[in-house]
């Protein structure tokens, strides 16, 4: 196996859902800037990337979100770094959204705008039927904010740090925490999950997975 190969193999090996923490143990600025990069730098849907990262570093919101986090508790227990991921809601090809990334982000000419706006409108109304509902809108953002995930997380596992994803939270009360909080704007974003960032403080569970005959078929 090359050498490549086999630290490939290595970090996914490392990687595991941490649920003890050594809360003495912190991450560095540099590293966790890193994982944060990972993030920014994933790819999304049509590139629109419809997320927003909120790190957590205020001792009494982490007390607060005890409350209603029951899936976070160890990692607000002890983890270096918690971030709350949003994903955008009403993303369509004629929302403020969509302007913004095509002519801010990327600065695509009206030309080309036009036609990238009515692909995007076709692929959400005929192709996967994403104008239905609200909800669908928004679980089609909040998929995106996971590519984001497994980047944070593998690029943790690279650097010797441990991670746990939270989606162990009532939203509806996080949410309103956070907009009471001003900190989040329920018109423009909703909680996809939370996930930490530290050192393990326990022993490393042995790593259980179906095996690749179960989950992989070639189609010849």
């Amino acid at each position: 196996m090359k050498e490549k190969n086999k630290e490939i193999y290595d970090v996914f090996n490392y990687r595991y859902a941490c649920k003890k923490f050594n809360k003495d143990k912190k991450v560095s600025d540099e590293d966790f800037a890193t994982i944060i990069e990972s993030a920014r730098l994933s790819p999304s849907s049509f590139g629109l990337e419809p997320w927003k990262f909120l790190l957590l570093k205020n001792e009494k919101m982490k007390e607060d979100f005890k409350e209603f986090a029951w899936g976070g508790i160890n990692s607000l227990n002890g983890a270096s770094h918690i971030v709350i991921v949003l994903a955008k809601k009403g993303v369509t090809a004629d929302s403020k959204h969509m302007a913004h990334m095509l002519k801010d982000v990327k600065k695509v000419s009206g030309e080309v705008e036009n036609i990238i706006k009515e692909e995007f409108h076709d692929f959400q109304k005929n192709q996967f039927k994403l104008l239905e509902n609200e909800r669908a809108l928004f679980d089609w953002a909040s998929k995106q904010t996971y590519i984001a995930l497994g980047n944070m997380m593998t690029t943790a596992a690279f650097l010797g740090i441990d991670s746990c994803a939270i989606e162990g939270f009532e939203k509806e009360r996080a949410e309103k925490y956070l907009s009471e909080k001003g900190l989040l704007n329920t018109d423009e974003y909703g909680m996809s999950y939370m996930v930490s960032f530290g050192y393990r403080d326990e022993e490393q569970p042995v790593k259980i997975r179906q095996q690749l005959s179960e989950v992989f078929e070639v189609i010849e």
